[in-house]
């Protein structure tokens, strides 16, 4: 246990994590979304700077933000909203968030509305900053996390980044590995009510079991694997077992990357959390290729910043003196559906025995019924076991290149404008603009201003079986820097009751 947290002990451990942040992001980074196991044992490409990552973009542009409040800085989720003016990106529930910001919501509705990526990576990866400024206090650290996690997630995404903040807290004054994950678990419910929870328990109990992580890592994976590579349960057990497997440094975040799925933030948070544990047990080899240069993603536009770790690192110790322990403004609270409920979206619908036979032509709707559904992304039980039939006006208020997506596991039609835009088997269900699985189920159009008839054809799971699908209207994606920008929602293309 340290005796005291002050600049002189906690300066070491703050660039620490960040370091080990930077060397785990940059390891994992050219294999994030692998489906396989890996065997790394060294950065492979060996690199010659930090690789920019939205694991510590979004936490250095919180520090510019609570930088430009002065004397008044404080941990605020609707302060913190402002970040998302400042990076170009737009993936999973980054563009959730900023079209919901768009539709009026705040915090912490715009995180739980209309979201299909609630339980996504995004505020997990971001916890570091929250604990160095809570350092030792995990009840402080905890309510700066959920600040942060209720504006794009909801549930166990939110879940996700209390435990890590709470456990990187504490690792600031304890080093007992097993003391740290029981205090973080500590914060979250129970295995019976939380997959998040039963997944950390389990990678426990097999490791104690096995011994071996790639047993381990296998296991998990039968349990716990979805078509979505950043979803938070199995990338946190990843993050967990390479702590429990890793006998130092470097083998621990080899672990974590080589599990795959989001292997740049599993190598980056549990290299941030070993480096404030111990920031003398990164080998001086994990340092060498990086530097100590901070570098963001060039999608990150207008934000004023220390040009080193070191310097970073310096920053926060002040926001943290200044802050002193302050809590939130507000109080933790619970999304509400009557904040959301002026944007639902009118649409029609009919069930049909058969397919349509002219695909060419979209199906007739004209004695469809009109239906209400809560946002784009819907989940339903089917009616009948044949073809649910779904028609959405959509309007264009300018010329332009569009992406229409319209995401489901099942097999199904789209039709836009009379004629026919995607035909797709199904499979997959990731309703992510930049990467949507199976990829036929977006397409690009070229339309002008106006409004649009978009229907769609779904075949049924079977009666009483559940349906999910996803529907979305999104820009184009310019490239700048090498970097896809874009393909954010369009806010208005629906028309809302």
């Amino acid at each position: 246990m340290l005796a005291t947290l002050n600049d002189t002990t906690l300066r070491p451990r703050m660039i620490g994590c960040w370091l080990g942040k930077a060397v785990g992001g940059t390891l994992g980074m050219p294999y994030e979304g692998v489906r396989e196991t890996l065997n790394l044992t060294f950065y492979d490409p060996v690199p010659k700077e930090m690789l920019p990552n939205d694991d510590l973009d979004l936490q250095v542009i919180y520090a510019f933000l609570l930088d430009r409040m002065g004397d008044a800085t404080r941990v605020d989720r609707h302060a913190l909203c402002e970040a998302w003016k400042y990076i170009g990106m737009s993936p999973d529930e980054y563009g959730i968030v900023k079209r919901n910001l768009k539709l009026g919501l705040r915090a912490p509705e715009c995180g739980a509305y209309d979201n299909p990526f609630t339980r996504g990576m995004g505020a997990a990866i971001r916890t570091e900053l929250w604990a160095c400024l809570a350092a030792g206090n995990p009840d402080l650290a905890v309510q700066y996390a959920y600040e942060d996690a209720c504006m794009d997630h909801a549930g166990e995404g939110i879940d996700a980044a209390v435990f890590l903040a709470a456990v990187q807290s504490l690792a600031f004054v304890d080093q007992d590995r097993e003391r740290l994950l029981d205090a973080g678990l500590a914060y979250l419910p129970g295995p019976g009510d939380s997959e998040l929870t039963a997944a950390i328990a389990d990678t426990r109990s097999w490791w104690d079991q096995t011994g071996d992580w790639r047993e381990v890592q296998q296991r998990l994976a039968d349990a716990y694997l979805n078509d979505n590579f950043t979803d938070v349960v199995i990338n946190l057990a990843y993050i967990v077992l390479g702590w429990l497997a890793g006998r130092d440094f470097g083998e621990a975040i080899c672990i974590a990357v080589n599990c795959g799925q989001d292997t740049d933030c599993t190598g980056a948070t549990l290299g941030a959390l070993l480096g404030i544990l111990d920031p003398d047990g990164i080998d001086p080899r994990w340092l060498e290729p990086i530097g100590r240069d901070l570098v963001l993603s060039p999608c990150v536009r207008g934000v004023e910043h220390p040009p080193t770790l070191d310097g970073f690192t310096d920053l926060v110790l002040d926001l943290r003196r200044r802050i002193n322990g302050a809590p939130p403004p507000l109080p933790r609270t619970d999304p509400d559906p009557e904040s959301w409920r002026h944007l639902h979206i009118p649409a029609k619908q009919t069930w049909s025995s058969v397919p349509a036979t002219d695909t060419a032509s979209p199906p007739d709707m004209t004695n469809a019924e009109a239906v209400i559904f809560s946002g784009c992304y819907v989940e339903a039980v089917a009616e009948h076991g044949a073809f649910l039939r779904l028609s959405y006006r959509v309007t264009i208020s300018e010329p332009q290149r569009i992406h229409v997506m319209f995401n489901t596991p099942q097999p199904v039609r789209v039709w836009w404008d009379n004629r026919q835009v995607i035909d797709s088997d199904g499979g997959s269900f990731v309703p992510a603009l930049h990467r949507t699985l199976p990829k036929d189920q977006i397409v690009e159009l070229s339309v002008d201003r106006g409004t649009y008839d978009l229907i769609a054809e779904i075949a049924s799971p079977g009666k009483g079986q559940p349906m999910r699908w996803c529907v979305a209207v999104a820009d184009d994606a310019p490239e700048e820097d090498g970097w896809r920008v874009g393909r954010n929602w369009l806010a208005d293309a629906f028309p809302r009751v």
